[in-house]
């Protein structure tokens, strides 16, 4: 009779699986103190009770880390991979003005790895339980001979909800709007495949420290959206700034309308240093270089939109004529 296999010798441990999920649920808990799932027991799906709202739009949001997560497991900064997760699909949702009401991840790893991955789940819900956003569900996917050893997939999903009549509208954009931007806290989860390159090919010129420093994890503008809405500020418009930088995120705002960007100086010496190895106008599609969230706002809230975040500067006003220019303060 042929030997009998069971599904561990075959590389799925559900057993540690099991185990896995018993020891996150305190990093779960921390997510449900400002909001709960609704009769969640017994459920094979995330329930949210959503009649505190009065005519609520959902706002949905996908993305990941790209490719700097080879760097961050590199270094063994899971953490920093999950706040990154968490950043990435957030600060979209926010964009509408909306409120991040739900998260699921997605974890593709060749071999159980328990101590990556709470550190993984324990970055996401530091961020999460910042923003009040649940982490309602997952999925951890063993899948020995697919992917190789030492790589995880990362992705993440976010649900939201606005008011309908809150609801930001950059369709009320018009010129002489001013443009306020705030400071990124580095290249966040954004050109990563063009740094890899770089540190590559001039990986002597950088310390492990330096690199480290580079990766800092994409930084939460929900501090900016509520100072807003205390300031009784409605944006005309808000932009994350990702991948194709402030030209092209900027641009799929507005209509026949565009702005010419004075930018400040990046005062972060190891991105500097990347910098270099650049070509002069790629960088501006590449990076956000230094402002990662941009509120359009009228001239009488200027004072108020600098003020509703850290690093809040004015960079530009609307003009005629469609375009994005940027260049960096003298």
């Amino acid at each position: 009779m042929a030997n009998k296999v069971t599904y561990q010798e075959a590389g799925v441990d559900t057993r540690a699986a099991a185990a896995l999920v018993n020891e996150i649920k305190s990093d779960v808990a921390r997510t449900q103190k400002q909001r709960q799932l609704h009769n969640s027991f017994g459920l094979f799906a995330a329930a949210f009770d959503l009649s505190e709202y009065r005519q609520p739009v959902i706002v949905t949001g996908c993305d990941g880390v790209g490719t700097k997560i080879e760097l961050l497991l590199e270094h063994g900064m899971e953490s920093e991979a999950g706040k990154d997760l968490i950043a990435m699909s957030v600060n979209d949702i926010i964009t509408t003005g909306g409120d991040p009401l739900l998260f699921l991840d997605y974890i593709g790893i060749e071999k159980l790895h328990p101590e990556r991955i709470k550190r993984l789940i324990s970055g996401m819900c530091d961020y999460l339980e910042d923003c009040g956003c649940i982490l309602a569900g997952g999925e951890t996917a063993e899948m020995p001979g697919l992917v190789p050893p030492d790589v995880v997939e990362l992705s993440g999903f976010c649900i939201g909800a606005v008011e309908k009549d809150e609801m930001i509208q950059p369709d009320t954009a018009k010129l002489g709007d001013v443009l306020v931007g705030y400071k990124s806290d580095g290249f966040h989860a954004n050109g990563w495949s063009l740094c890899r390159r770089i540190l590559s090919e001039h990986g002597s010129e950088f310390s492990d420290e330096e690199i480290k420093s580079m990766l800092a994890p994409t930084r939460l503008y929900h501090d900016v959206t509520n100072g807003l809405k205390s300031a009784g500020v409605r944006a005309k418009a808000f932009a994350h700034i990702t991948g194709g930088g402030l030209p092209e995120n900027l641009e799929r705002l507005f209509r026949g309308m565009g702005a010419d960007l004075t930018i400040p100086y990046w005062e972060n010496e190891p991105v500097q240093k990347l910098l270099l190895h650049t070509d002069p106008e790629d960088r501006f599609n590449a990076f956000n270089m230094g402002i990662g969230w941009v509120a359009v706002v009228d001239p009488d809230s200027v004072e108020a939109a600098c003020a509703a975040g850290p690093g809040g500067i004015v960079l530009g006003e609307l003009r005629d004529g469609d375009g994005i220019t940027a260049t960096v303060e003298s």
